[in-house]
């Protein structure tokens, strides 16, 4: 089985920073790619950021030139660098991973227990 563990997420002011990571282990063969959601109380989640193993990124409109996605593959890690942060940005943020667990078995779909970001005005 395959556990995605978040880190990162806090409490910060209008205007600073935050860096999210998710590390994946267990059993994994590739992973063919990461990404990071989010979801406000009595909202839907919503996709902010993903980074396939191709090297394209896919950004939500609403934190295109604030957040990067990044991901180190020996570290099986995913990392979500969110500046300029403001209150909409309030939400629980989770990590989820495509992966191929063996070579043999086709790509399997795993969420993160997800990392609360608070941000105050």
């Amino acid at each position: 089985q395959v556990h995605l563990v978040e880190s990162g997420g806090g409490l910060v002011q209008a205007g600073g920073s935050l860096r999210l990571s998710c590390a994946a282990s267990g059993s994994i063969f590739s992973i063919n790619a990461m990404g990071w959601f989010r979801q406000a109380p009595g909202k839907q989640r919503e996709l902010v950021a993903a980074i396939p193993s191709g090297g394209s990124t896919n950004y939500a409109d609403s934190v295109k030139g604030r957040f990067t996605i990044s991901r180190d593959n020996a570290k099986n890690t995913v990392y979500l660098q969110m500046n300029s942060l403001k209150p909409e940005d309030t939400a629980v943020y989770y990590c989820d991973a495509w992966v191929t667990t063996s070579q043999a078995m086709g790509v399997q779909h795993f969420w993160g227990q997800g990392t609360q970001v608070t941000v105050s005005s």
